[in-house]
């Protein structure tokens, strides 16, 4: 620990220095190893402009100096607003109030710390950081001749320039780590050199993981994903669980969860306050989920036919089985909700009813407005993508955590920056964020297919236009009864696309908004009273439309879904035990296939 000298400033403890710095030595001469390492082995440097960020920059500011009127006009505002801070700013020297230029937007915790706002100088550098960050994002929105794919992808990357160089992210410009720094007598910025070496090591040399909470807090099955339940199904694919009932009697028909697998089915059982899974349970449904499995390059050739055939399909029969009844109410998270929705085009051209309700959660199958993600999918980008999967038989799930991370990077990046190498801190033990850097990986044959024929090209919404194990898949013959779950601020999968898909569905559809986002507003129990959700027993062709004429509720959707999938859902029967049925145990949950981690492989 830090001794304290006569002068009272803390002095670090040798030995404990002496420690770090061999910590450091060691983990610098690690990465050194593996850098060398990747080019001996033709791994690529991460420099190359696969994105095409340098192509759509270049044509960006070639269309904005083409117009040298508009780009004066905006150095005009530029220099306006910060003759304006200059004189606001003399008048707080002088103890006068003074109403702020510019201000972060409400829920931006960079600058949060009492510094910000009471210290002279660094309420300018926060304003001027503010001023120059909005004109320079609008002089590039305002850029004429684009094409819209090369405007949102400037406009995507000037937020993560403009997020980049905030001045909390930087150690003379950030109030609060400079306090740290002279009270810890710099021991943070030495730990916080640990952590990022820790963090560099743990990219293999070649890429920088920044590390979001303790994952050591937390133990798959004891402390996180305790619903009880049973393994009593697995393939090459996908392990399915069970749950143990928690009523006397229950509805007769099953209910089935298909959950994304670009993420670990958990987020669904996190804890028992906010688990879907149990929630479920306890409302009297058999609940069945797919927990994917985390694949290597033994699994690269696993094509999106077989995640039908082998993953939706394979998990029907195998409940039909468990449970003796011929048909299932279905629920699609995400991705999953994609794959429902190919599994019924399936089932219908095929003239089966083995789903008698399908819910889906945040899920697309209109691909024409897909959010921010958009600006990561081109032929350039895919072709790239294509390659490395091709080399390693997968997509590495650190490289998804990275896309997903960006959308909110001042949260889910910067924030842990700041924590973790500028205050020396470790990060805060939460469930959430350990879910969030759980990821998983993705065979090539498959995620090249789903990018490539849903993002790209958008075949899913066109009759026949994609063909999955040697039949034409037709959404718009599917006339099982659906509900439809969405978010009203979801970047991922924007409520007015998943409309969109909803509205090509011809059987009975109840459409669902709730509040917040993509994970936050599905994750959203009663009990804790959060948030709203909207309902409308119309669907008018437009979703604005809908919107305007929708009814208000508070709290959680949860309550409507589970009183429009009881009446689906049949009479109440005993309850069924895992195991008793035609299928017997394999283990406990969460299973093997949960607990494959991407980052221990």
């Amino acid at each position: 620990m830090s001794q304290s000298p006569p002068n009272g400033r803390p002095t670090p403890d040798p030995a404990e220095l002496a420690r770090l710095y061999a910590d450091i030595a060691q983990k610098s001469g690690q990465l050194v190893t593996q850098f060398l390492e990747r080019r001996a082995s033709g791994a690529p440097l991460p420099f190359k402009d696969e994105l095409g960020i340098a192509r759509a920059f270049f044509e960006a500011w070639s269309k904005t100096l083409a117009d040298p009127f508009r780009l004066a006009e905006a150095q005009i505002k530029l220099w306006q607003d910060y003759m304006t801070l200059w004189q606001n700013s003399m008048l707080k020297l002088m103890g006068q109030e003074a109403k702020p230029v510019a201000e972060p937007p409400t829920g931006d915790r960079r600058f949060r710390h009492e510094d910000w706002e009471q210290n002279f100088l660094y309420d300018y550098i926060k304003q001027s950081y503010l001023i120059a960050s909005k004109h320079l994002h609008q002089t590039l929105a305002n850029a004429q001749g684009l094409d819209d794919r090369t405007a949102k992808k400037v406009d995507f990357y000037t937020r993560q320039y403009i997020d980049a160089l905030s001045p909390s992210n930087f150690l003379l410009t950030n109030p609060e780590a400079l306090r740290e720094t002279v009270a810890s007598g710099g021991q943070n910025l030495v730990k916080g050199l640990n952590n990022l070496l820790e963090d560099l090591t743990r990219g293999n040399g070649g890429e920088l993981r920044v590390k979001m909470t303790d994952t050591e807090a937390f133990r798959l099955g004891e402390n996180i994903a305790v619903t009880a339940g049973k393994v009593v199904f697995q393939n090459d694919l996908f392990q399915l669980i069970q749950y143990e009932p928690l009523t006397e009697k229950v509805y007769a028909r099953p209910l089935l969860i298909i959950p994304p697998w670009i993420n670990k089915y958990y987020i669904l059982d996190l804890r028992e306050k906010n688990s879907f899974i149990r929630w479920a349970v306890g409302q009297g449904h058999t609940v069945f989920v797919v927990s994917w499995v985390n694949p290597d390059e033994r699994l690269a050739h696993k094509s999106f036919d077989d995640y039908l055939v082998e993953g939706a399909l394979a998990a029907l029969d195998a409940v039909e089985r468990a449970t003796g009844e011929p048909g299932a109410n279905v629920i699609g998270y995400c991705l999953g909700g994609t794959l429902l929705a190919c599994t019924l085009g399936y089932l219908a051209a095929k003239k089966e009813k083995r789903i008698h309700s399908a819910t889906f959660f945040v899920s697309m199958i209109d691909f024409a407005q897909p959010g921010e993600l958009e600006v990561f999918i081109d032929e350039e980008q895919l072709a790239a993508l294509e390659e490395r999967m091709t080399r390693r038989g997968y997509l590495e799930g650190s490289e998804m955590a990275t896309t997903f991370n960006m959308l909110r990077a001042n949260d889910l990046i910067w924030s842990f920056v700041v924590n973790n190498y500028l205050l020396g801190k470790d990060p805060f033990p939460f469930d959430l964020l350990y879910w969030n850097s759980d990821s998983t990986r993705m065979p090539a044959a498959m995620h090249g297919f789903y990018l490539r024929n849903m993002y790209l090209k958008n075949r899913l919404r066109q009759p026949g236009g994609i063909t999955l194990a040697g039949v034409p898949i037709d959404v718009r013959q599917v006339s099982v009864p659906a509900y439809f779950v969405s978010t009203i601020d979801d970047h991922i999968a924007p409520w007015k696309s998943t409309y969109a898909g909803a509205m090509l569905l011809t059987g009975p559809v109840r459409f669902v908004v709730g509040g917040s986002g993509h994970i936050a507003g599905i994750i959203n129990p009663p009990a804790a009273n959060k948030y709203c959700y909207w309902t409308n027993g119309a669907l008018p062709d437009s979703p604005d439309e809908w919107l305007k004429s929708a009814t208000q509720h508070p709290g959680s959707w949860w309550t409507d879904w589970v009183e429009w999938v009881a009446r689906r859902s049949g009479e109440k029967v005993p309850a069924r035990v895992p195991g008793k049925g035609k299928l017997k145990v394999i283990e406990d949950a969460p299973g093997t296939y949960a607990r494959m981690r991407a980052d221990k492989a």
